[in-house]
């Protein structure tokens, strides 16, 4: 058994999963796992660089996992950065502080290294030997891993919810709210743009199982399925057919910051960006022909732990 820490800083989160791996059999014990939105990418879409703010928020956040690291007396963690760093000018500000505050250094990891753990961590405990095409939709960009046993084709592309958000939404700093026609038909055109180049590399409609991770998709997960508050157990491994997720879509589109924020499982730093998220599922759905999607709640944090453990 070894314990091991595994942090996920993405362009709209930071997360940290403190567990007990048995390298034997696969399996993972949660020890702690927890989640912080910091927004990192806030503003990297235009300026190219990451944010004092942004920057800030985020080693709050690492301050806090230290403690936990070390009360958990973790003799091996491994912080794995992506979207937003990877595209930064100033990341070597982010990888100082990070090496500050944890005493280890993130990987700034590719989008083929992000699409196979997020692959890992997601069907590892599915067992199952059908293809699956996994589907993790972060904030500033999305990967599609196709595999069975293995990975077989793997690409990431540069759509996100915090991205799209930020290019199509927002006029002179303002989001508007809700987001016109023009302005959706704008977000769908990118996003259609991005399958066409993710599909020269991995066929998106050669798949039984469609898998959706990371919280746009938990997230419509949970208002699918009507939960009064977030609950992670009752999320994990359910399934929404494609005519329920586009009437989710439409009824986020179409909604207020207020109507949304009163919906308690969305959480306050998604209100915003959780309908452009719910469209990118609903194009790669339509996009795929599939007629569900298996919400899981593993996803890269756990391939980063499995990996961590060797």
């Amino acid at each position: 058994m070894s314990r091991v820490a595994a942090i996920d800083c993405g362009t709209n989160s930071i997360r940290l999963l403190v567990a007990d791996v048995d390298t034997a059999t696969g399996t993972l014990r949660d020890l702690d796992r927890r989640m912080r939105i910091v927004r990192l990418g806030q503003g990297v879409d235009r300026t190219g660089r990451l944010a004092p703010e942004a920057l800030e928020r985020t080693f709050e956040a690492c301050r806090e996992y230290a403690e936990v690291i070390a009360r958990h007396d973790v003799p091996a963690t491994r912080f794995v950065a992506t979207s937003a760093s990877r595209d930064a000018s100033n990341r070597d500000d982010f990888v100082r502080g990070v090496v500050d505050i944890l005493g280890v250094r993130p990987e700034v990891i590719t989008g083929d290294e992000e699409a196979a753990l997020s692959f890992t961590g997601a069907t590892r405990e599915l067992a199952t030997h059908e293809t699956a095409l996994v589907v993790d939709i972060g904030g500033g960009s999305t990967e599609f891993v196709l595999g069975d046993d293995r990975v077989k084709a793997a690409r990431s592309v540069d759509i996100g919810c915090v991205r799209l958000t930020e290019r199509h939404l927002l006029h002179d700093g303002e989001l508007t709210d809700p987001p016109t026609p023009d302005q959706i038909a704008a977000v769908r055109a990118d996003i259609e743009r991005a399958l066409d180049e993710a599909e020269k590399t991995v066929p998106l409609r050669r798949t039984s199982t469609l898998v959706g991770l990371a919280g746009s998709v938990t997230t419509v997960g949970a208002i699918a399925l009507g939960l009064a508050e977030y609950d992670s157990a009752a999320v994990h491994r359910s399934r929404v057919t494609f005519e329920r997720v586009k009437d989710i879509t439409s009824m986020l589109l179409t909604s207020t910051h207020e109507e949304r924020a009163a919906h308690a499982v969305i959480h306050p730093g998604r209100v915003d960006v959780i309908g452009v998220g719910a469209l990118i599922l609903q194009t790669i759905m339509e996009r795929t022909e599939a007629a569900e999607v298996v919400v899981s709640e593993h996803d890269i944090l756990d391939g980063i732990a499995h990996s961590a453990a060797g």
